[in-house]
């Protein structure tokens, strides 16, 4: 189980940054590149089957040692880091035997429990953090240690005995694409896991409906000294568009089964804005209903500046996997178990955001989340518990186990 830190420590240094405006897939050849270093490490364990396609998937098979069929189990992770911040040139730091103290990863940046008290869950254990300077990446390169190290650990044991396993890890998971080109039926698996969780113990089924959307302000540039009746600002017709939302409905406001609507970048003139929103609730109805919200405020828009001045582009991104996990909980069930029998408090709770496995379930392929054991993701204030990750191998190796017995 100590090969995992080794390996996530080797992974962060990769440069695997996705890219939300390229139109490629995947959208970085970086991902490409670590993509064919994981099929080669595959490969050196002794896993057959081992393929990296055009799209920059990786996928590799565990045959079964048993002499009886049990379903087919798979392990899926994604190779990419957010966008969020810089993850280039990363540099991990080892925190041995933590003692609750302020970390001081550089001169302006301070991890703090002050600030993050989950800190403090974590006393007399090793964390990996990053410089200040960069994310840290255990989103969700910590959820590729693990898968890796546990077909390892299997190789190595077998004595372990277990069905088949496939395994796939994706790329541009960051940008809301990694499943556009996963083909379920040749994976081949009667259900699946992603590790892309968050702190030690998290299993989650249930996730955000979510939608993208984009809005177009167009003005009317006159200059300022003769501007009265004429000129329309772009951006403060914009501002109109934000305040009409409510404020009590942004992330900072939200928590839980709450939804939200997130601003995610504002730029324009006075000719023209382009506002992007990302849209999110557990709820379907509720969904719906905030997107129907935001159309009737652009309607309202164009009535009082005109047809044309506000467009909105619209689209769901992906849906809560509840509704088809639940058909087939024992799945879940397996994972809590699987937690329990490893020493693992299992914190079942709702993503306040989607996966891989969001997508999946509703492609055909059922894939709760378990924890990767980070904190903070998406910038320089991430970690992970050293400790976090080898429970991690142990939970995926025990469900492997407990699938055997069905």
């Amino acid at each position: 189980m100590e090969q995992v830190l080794d390996r996530f420590l080797r992974y962060t240094k990769v440069f695997t940054t996705s890219d939300p405006e390229s139109e490629t897939f995947p959208s970085t050849n970086r991902q490409l590149a670590f993509a064919d270093q994981l099929a080669g490490e595959l490969r050196e364990i002794g896993l057959p089957e081992v393929t990296r396609d055009e799209f920059g998937y990786v996928t590799a098979t565990l045959p079964p040692n048993l002499d009886h069929v049990v379903p087919v189990i798979g392990f899926i992770s994604h190779m990419d880091t957010s966008p969020d911040y810089s993850g280039e040139n990363v540099n991990p730091q080892i925190v041995t035997n933590y003692q609750g103290q302020d970390l001081v990863l550089n001169s302006e940046v301070v991890l703090s429990p002050a600030d993050f008290p989950e800190l403090l869950k974590y006393l007399g254990q090793d964390l990996i953090t990053t410089d200040g300077k960069t994310l840290l990446g255990a989103d969700d390169k910590a959820g590729l240690a693990e898968i890796i190290t546990a077909m390892d650990y299997l190789i190595r044991h077998p004595e372990i005995k277990h069905g088949k396993i496939r395994i796939c890890f994706t790329p541009d998971e960051e940008v809301g694409r990694g499943t556009d080109h996963f083909d379920v039926p040749k994976f081949g698996a009667d259900f699946a896991y992603t590790l892309d969780g968050g702190e030690i113990g998290e299993l989650e089924y249930e996730n955000f409906n979510a939608a993208g959307a984009k809005i177009i302000v167009k003005g009317r540039s006159v200059h300022p000294g003769s501007a009265k009746n004429s000129m329309v600002n772009s951006m403060l017709v914009a501002t109109q568009i934000i305040q009409s939302l409510p404020s009590f409905q942004r992330p900072e406001h939200t928590e839980g089964y709450e939804g939200f609507f997130h601003l995610t970048s504002f730029k324009g003139d006075v000719s023209r804005t382009k506002l992007e929103y990302i849209i999110r609730d557990h709820d379907l109805a509720k969904f719906e209903a905030r997107k129907k919200l935001l159309h009737e405020i652009c309607s309202v828009i164009n009535l009082q500046y005109g047809q044309g001045t506000v467009s909105l582009e619209m689209h769901d991104q992906y849906y809560n996997m509840k509704l088809k996990v639940e058909p087939v909980k024992y799945i879940v069930d397996l994972a809590e178990q699987a937690m329990k029998d490893v020493g693992v408090t299992p914190k079942i709770k709702a993503i306040r955001g989607g996966t891989d496995g969001a997508r999946l379930s509703w492609e055909g392929l059922p894939c709760p989340n378990i924890f990767a054991g980070g904190h903070n993701f998406h910038g320089p204030y991430e970690f992970v518990p050293v400790q976090s990750m080898q429970k991690a191998v142990e939970v995926i190796v025990r469900i492997v186990e407990l699938v055997a017995k069905l």
